[in-house]
């Protein structure tokens, strides 16, 4: 087991990260903004990834590091590049600094990949997104990959689970971004994202990007009723029909299964 350091803990992800990697007998540091409450045996460290002092008291010492923390529900574009490039480069920089020998793992997003795409996005794709979160997220894992760390990236696809709100947020989306209700999604449990989390920290795939996703992507129209929050469905024509989809193909030559193989599984066992 391994003394690490988690970013994001307060987030989604994090959230329900943290206390599993705790229960797996991980010694963790989270690095919070504010006073939250934290598992038994965490070490909050207060501050930013903006603040070099509280990134090297976070990170001396550390045998691994679980970036999570970004930006991405805002419209101001220069934030999201200062927290999820310039905020990256600065843990960057710590790592290397007070921490070499650290392995360094990332999520990233399958936002990256082009909407207009002829297939699932995959690892190997040129993506050139222009929206300010994947793009930061992109410019981000290419920082990583030059750093000279033993570091791996898993891009995550759209995460739910255990009451996080998520899945409830998809009709409101609906409307926000006049989603089809064909659209098609990608996704992943929580329980999962902890797995890959933890192949990750063991180096199962040191060195390299992978996506995540379970056995079968969900439409909107689906996962608003998962939501129960129905929504009207339409015959009319979808563009860019594999946008949202990942190939998860590299991840399952690594040996990954999901626990939660869809989201009517989870449904089933009562753990939306």
């Amino acid at each position: 087991m391994a003394t690490l350091l988690l970013t994001g803990a307060s987030g989604l992800v994090g959230s329900r990260l943290l206390p599993r990697l705790v229960e797996a007998g991980h010694t963790c540091r989270a690095l919070v903004r504010s006073e939250v409450a934290l598992p038994d045996g965490t070490t909050g460290v207060r501050g930013d990834l903006a603040d070099p002092d509280a990134l090297r008291q976070a990170v001396e010492g550390v045998e691994a590091v679980v970036h999570l923390a970004a930006l991405f529900r805002t419209t101001d574009e220069d934030a999201v590049w200062r927290a999820n490039l310039d905020g990256t480069r600065n843990l960057i920089t710590a790592v290397q600094t007070y921490a070499p020998r650290a392995r360094f793992f990332m999520a990233s997003t399958g936002n990256v990949y082009d909407a207009a795409a002829a297939q699932p996005g995959r690892e190997t794709d040129t993506c050139s997104p222009t929206a300010a979160y994947p793009a930061s997220k992109l410019a981000a894992e290419a920082l990583l990959a030059d750093s000279g760390l033993t570091w791996s990236v898993v891009r995550l696809p759209f995460v739910y689970g255990e009451g996080d709100g998520h899945l409830a947020s998809m009709p409101g989306l609906v409307d926000r971004f006049g989603l089809h209700p064909a659209h098609t999604y990608s996704v992943a449990h929580h329980r999962d994202v902890a797995t890959v989390v933890g192949m990750a920290l063991a180096g199962t795939f040191d060195g390299r990007v992978v996506n995540l996703t379970d056995d079968a992507p969900v439409t909107v129209y689906e996962m608003a009723a998962f939501a129960g929050q129905p929504i009207d469905g339409s015959s009319e024509p979808l563009v860019n029909p594999w946008a949202g989809r990942m190939d998860s193909t590299v991840l399952r030559g690594f040996g990954f299964r999901p626990a939660v193989p869809t989201m009517q599984a989870a449904a089933r066992d009562g753990i939306l």
